[in-house]
């Protein structure tokens, strides 16, 4: 029986992240060992010679399942066909750029990214890494109006990782051991790490970590400036952890949730939780295993969780303001 084949666009492919993500995607982890990768590797014309250096050390792995590899400048060319799009590939932050400016000099790749994707396949799921991800996404999204809204996530996959790995490290636990974290809201500093419908082996997080001062104050905190804490400490910044929550991203939409169990990932709200509709807002979701998906309904929040929820909603519907005319 021959193997099925699953396209994957990724932009930004010359980066540092795409450069952990790319061998992991061709080595069978994430769609497993039955299914052939075809990969479409898109990069701004300059860096075009870089990504043939990433590609030869991909002929040099000797993938099994890596039955081909498109190397393009043309976000035409990068997204026709393709079954996932990993939009990696964003602006950086520049000294002295204002997060307003960060989001002005992205949305017009993302209006010209989300045109081109609309030559994808018919069941195109698109995953936006690039920051601002979330307003990344919303533009994308409303520049693609063939795709299904729900086919658009921005990834806060990252973000429920390091809480999973300060809540294990403060408990003394395994990672394995945490659950249901949930990340409300935008990937950037107001987003809120929900630790009171969390559990440590099954039991409430309070009942282990008895400190409220620490789940309310310092935990919160160091989830969401983490990145920046990274690049202080290291010079760059974290591309290895960001690759592997893009590729826990893929696989929570592509496999079917455990049971009891959620994921934290930013899609287009329809009003869950009172959040405006058509945002890009972070939500817990269960994964069906067949390309659909549903946000968990009926969790609680205390008044200090909604205080949360709230100020990183009024953060992005201020981002949604700057980026008006690009929707």
């Amino acid at each position: 029986m021959s193997k099925r084949t699953v396209k994957v666009a990724v932009t930004g492919a010359a980066g540092q992240i795409g450069y952990s993500l790319l061998p992991r995607l061709a080595s069978g982890e994430v769609f497993g060992p039955d299914t052939n990768v075809e990969l479409h590797l898109l990069e701004i014309t300059p860096a075009l010679g870089a990504l043939e250096g990433v590609v030869m050390e991909l002929d040099d792995c000797a993938f099994p399942l890596l039955s081909n590899v498109v190397i393009t400048d043309d976000a035409n060319v990068a997204f026709d066909g393709v079954n996932w799009a990993l939009l990696v590939g964003s602006k950086p932050r520049g000294k002295g750029m204002l997060r307003g400016d960060l989001i002005k000099e992205n949305g017009p790749i993302f209006v010209g990214q989300g045109q081109a994707l609309q030559k994808g396949a018919s069941d195109i799921r698109v995953a936006v890494v690039g920051n601002p991800a979330n307003t990344n996404c919303l533009i994308a999204m409303n520049n693609a109006p063939d795709i299904p809204n729900e086919r658009f996530s921005a990834l806060t996959r990252l973000d429920q990782n390091r809480a999973y790995a300060q809540l294990a490290q403060k408990a003394g636990v395994s990672i394995t051991d945490v659950s249901n974290v949930t990340i409300w809201g935008n990937h950037s500093a107001t987003q809120y790490p929900d630790t009171e419908n969390a559990k440590i082996n099954g039991k409430p997080v309070i009942e282990v970590i008895n400190d409220q001062e620490w789940l309310q104050g310092e935990f919160i905190t160091t989830v969401q400036k983490r990145g920046a804490a990274i690049i202080n400490a290291r010079g760059k910044s974290s591309a290895a952890s960001a690759a592997n929550a893009t590729l826990d991203h893929v696989k929570s939409f592509e496999q079917k949730t455990e049971e009891g169990n959620w994921f934290s990932a930013a899609i287009c709200s329809k009003g869950h939780y009172g959040i405006e509709e058509g945002l890009i807002f972070s939500f817990p979701l269960v994964s069906d295993g067949n390309g659909g998906y549903s946000v968990v309904e009926g969790l609680s929040h205390s008044d200090f969780a909604k205080e949360k929820v709230a100020a990183t909603e009024t953060e992005l519907k201020e981002e949604k303001a700057v980026v008006a005319d690009l929707l």
